[in-house]
């Protein structure tokens, strides 16, 4: 059986196509082609909680850090209050 790749490249998706994957025929080294708004809404979520970690990390050995982090909690709680 013989497949053409007119474009030279194979596109996979592991996900049903929330992602796809591109590599060249022959290689396995692939890239990211596409994203759908899902899944990059999905990574930005999980880069500002990792943010935040770092954050509330680095708050317990910076003195301004964690009175900026009790600042924002103080203004936070107010706010959430008020819904």
């Amino acid at each position: 059986m013989t497949i053409d790749y007119p474009d030279g490249f194979i596109y996979e998706s592991p996900d049903g196509g929330e992602t796809i994957y591109a590599r060249q025929v022959g290689s396995d080294q692939r890239h990211l082609h596409y994203e759908s708004e899902k899944v990059k809404s999905l990574h930005e979520s999980l880069l500002e909680d990792k943010m935040w970690g770092d954050i509330r990390r680095l708050a317990k050995t910076n003195v301004p850090l964690a009175d900026a982090v009790d600042k924002m909690i103080m203004i936070y709680n107010l706010v959430k209050d008020r819904k």
